[in-house]
């Protein structure tokens, strides 16, 4: 064959190659972002109604925050991919914000106006235990490559059904997962026989766990829109970040995840099963 022929063959070769790949679907796992996050919410009905469109109003102003959209921004890649989620028993979790990708205050808003789009609802019995084996398997349909995978986990309760809580974690420690957490002492709606006094302790000995894990309690629905933002920031910008450090100092405390428990991680299951009265609704 001429050196002109196995030029012209070569370059078809190329040209054949080329209209290949572009005419090849791209795979959403082949695009990178900084975090994958799940973002988990109870709604069991421990949460008044007044409480649960506190956490709805909460989460739509933190996504759309300065410092928020700023902290996704600073990422390698500018962009995050969230999915909300609304968790009570062990079989009630609903997705109520599908993963979608933030780099913009436009996407932002996008995700706002789902989560804005219909009221929450609430159901029976607290399994943080099912809420974070929920959100694993999400990660695994997420369709996204995050060089971060968190779930972020807020609750008024400890634990009253499904496996225990702290072995959950644990083995999604194990597959890399982050999980933080934002501890509501709040006694706001039917609360009473279920209640723990220490529900920040609990979380950081039973649920929180993985590298750069923190909870930021919040003892007042005051509290709550401004832990939010600082929890999305942290979460986003990393423990090494200066806006970490700034938020910190700020604002403290945040509180790491524990290496020793001191805490009974069955104490949710034991009042339950030793409840008093029997149709409680938490």
């Amino acid at each position: 064959m001429s050196a002109f022929a196995c030029a012209r063959h070569f370059l078809s070769c190329c040209a054949a190659l080329a209209l290949t790949l572009w005419l090849t679907p791209v795979s959403l796992a082949d695009v990178p972002v900084d975090v994958e996050l799940v973002l988990a919410v109870d709604v069991s009905l421990s949460m008044s109604p007044d409480e649960l469109e506190i956490q709805r109003h909460g989460y739509a102003a933190a996504l759309t925050h300065d410092n928020v959209l700023q902290a996704i921004a600073d990422g390698a890649y500018g962009k995050i991919a969230v999915t909300y989620v609304e968790w009570a028993g062990t079989s009630w979790q609903r997705v109520i914000v599908p993963w979608t990708v933030i780099a913009s205050r436009t996407d932002a808003e996008r995700v706002v106006a789902q989560l804005s789009a219909q009221p929450p609802n609430s159901a029976r019995r607290t399994s943080i235990s099912g809420a974070l084996e929920f959100g694993n398997d999400l990660f695994a349909e997420s369709g996204y490559q995050g060089t971060k995978r968190v779930i972020d986990i807020s609750g008024d309760g400890p634990n009253n059904q499904g496996a225990p809580v702290n072995l959950t974690r644990d083995d999604l420690i194990k597959q890399g997962i982050v999980i933080n957490g934002l501890p509501l002492m709040t006694r706001g709606g039917f609360s009473g026989a279920y209640d723990v006094n220490n529900l920040d302790r609990y979380y950081s000995d039973c649920v929180i766990g993985g590298p750069g894990a923190f909870m930021i309690p919040v003892n007042d629905w005051t509290q709550f829109p401004e832990a939010i933002r600082r929890k999305l920031v942290l979460e986003l910008a990393g423990p090494a970040s200066p806006q970490w450090a700034a938020e910190e100092a700020a604002h403290p405390p945040v509180i790491l995840a524990q290496e020793r428990s001191t805490t009974d991680c069955l104490v949710g299951e034991k009042m339950w099963r030793n409840r008093s009265w029997m149709f409680d609704s938490r």
